[in-house]
């Protein structure tokens, strides 16, 4: 679990880079493995080791996914949040929730498997009203994609 972890914050940042960096997806990856290679800063919250294969190969995935789908994800999480619009946004919580809607509607993944990452990253990255905004809004795409969290 642990390296789909790092992969997922992996693809969190390149997602991030891309929103506010005008870069491509590849390119802030690239970048990202570079960053791995020349040293970290103390402040990027990830730990120094070098991606595995594994990590890289799995961030590759999402962040292609998510981007390829940019603009219907964005629509549903438009929809499920009440009184936001994706602009205004943290860019953190919005990158997060895109990586969890972009898991719910097109992955193979357990829909309470993937709010849990989302949670656990935002908990890491994210502000303190975080995880339960991120939360709120994965679990009513979920719900609405008939793959709610069984109770």
């Amino acid at each position: 679990m642990a390296g789909r972890r790092r992969g997922r914050e992996f693809a969190l940042q390149a997602l991030y880079a891309v929103d506010i960096g005008q870069i491509t997806g590849p390119q802030a990856l690239s970048a990202l493995w570079g960053a791995m290679v020349d040293g970290l800063p103390e402040t990027s919250g990830l730990d120094e080791s070098p991606a595995s294969p594994d990590e890289m190969e799995f961030a590759q995935v999402l962040v292609r996914g998510v981007l390829e789908e940019l603009a219907p994800l964005d629509a549903r999480i438009e929809a499920a949040s009440t009184n936001w619009r994706l602009t205004r946004m943290p860019c953190v919580d919005r990158n997060i929730i895109r990586l969890g809607a972009y898991e719910i509607l097109n992955r193979e993944v357990p829909t309470p498997v993937v709010i849990n990452e989302a949670l656990e990253i935002a908990k890491k990255y994210g502000g303190a009203e975080s995880r339960a905004f991120v939360n709120g809004i994965l679990d009513r795409i979920a719900n609405e994609a008939g793959r709610g969290r069984k109770r």
